[in-house]
């Protein structure tokens, strides 16, 4: 019996599993396709908040990955609920991510704003490459004049073709040091995404198969469902078997490939 025969579906998560910015992972491609062949199910869990669903999606299927827009289960939508508890809409708020964040922000009935000037009641935070010093900020403006701050995500870094960069979490730290506070953040490492796929899916026993301890593997296990660490993205082996607590995968694997094989390799056999 194969390793992946033992479940009803897979979350993914994308950077550094399915992709390295503008390439595929070798072998992704001909692994989501033998998990459908299989009849097994699929979603994607990102903590992306770059991009909406649609263009996740479409990036995918350029790679040669099937996927739909409601396969793709992001941050970006994590965050805006997590702010709607504090701060229901129609406030204003200041987002510092991409347009991607500010047209759902928009849709969820926020008045977007561009400056700090305009008084807004919270700053919402994603990530976005072409983010620069001004927009940080504004965004430190604002929270020092009193508005709630909050974050799609916290990931420290992102694999990309060319290794690894600072994500997210890296811009949030600067603002942090800026204003000597935290956002409350949505997205992985809470179980929420992960919970929401396996709904949406009918899942009753999925595997979470990421390449970060701190929010993949963690939120995987937070979620209840069987974790696997695959050594193609942030983490490397030597770490994955030093990890403990929440934070220890059920599995490690070398490459997506490893699903259709008979054997796996246990972090806590070493």
């Amino acid at each position: 019996m194969a390793l992946i025969d033992q479940f009803d579906g897979v979350l993914f998560d994308l950077d550094g599993v399915l992709y390295a910015g503008a390439k595929a992972i070798p072998g992704a491609p001909e692994a989501v396709t033998e998990l459908s062949r299989r009849g097994i199910q699929s979603a994607f869990v990102t903590n992306n908040a770059s991009r909406s669903a649609a263009k996740i999606a479409e990036h995918l299927v350029e790679l040669g990955i099937s996927a739909t827009p409601d396969q793709v289960y992001g941050s970006a939508t994590a965050g805006i609920k997590l702010m709607s508890g504090y701060v229901p809409a129609p406030a204003k708020v200041l987002v510092t991510g991409s347009d991607s964040l500010r047209a759902l922000c928009r849709e969820a009935g926020y008045t977007v704003v561009d400056s700090a000037d305009a008084s807004p009641e919270a700053v919402i935070q994603g990530f976005e490459p072409t983010l620069g010093w001004t927009d940080l900020a504004e965004a430190a403006y604002a929270i020092n004049r009193g508005a709630l701050w909050f974050a799609t995500n916290l990931d420290r870094s992102v694999p990309r073709e060319r290794g690894v960069a600072p994500a997210n979490g890296a811009l949030v730290e600067a603002i942090s040091f800026a204003t000597d506070q935290r956002p409350r953040a949505a997205g992985k490492p809470e179980p929420e995404m992960f919970s929401q796929a396996a709904r949406a899916l009918s899942l009753t026993n999925p595997l979470v198969i990421g390449d970060r301890l701190d929010t993949d593997i963690l939120g995987g296990n937070r979620a209840g469902f069987t974790s696997a660490l695959v050594l193609t993205g942030a983490t490397t082996e030597a770490e994955a078997r030093a990890a403990s607590g929440e934070e220890r995968p059920d599995m490690l694997i070398s490459c997506l490939a490893d699903l259709f094989a008979s054997e796996q390799s246990d972090p806590r056999s070493s």
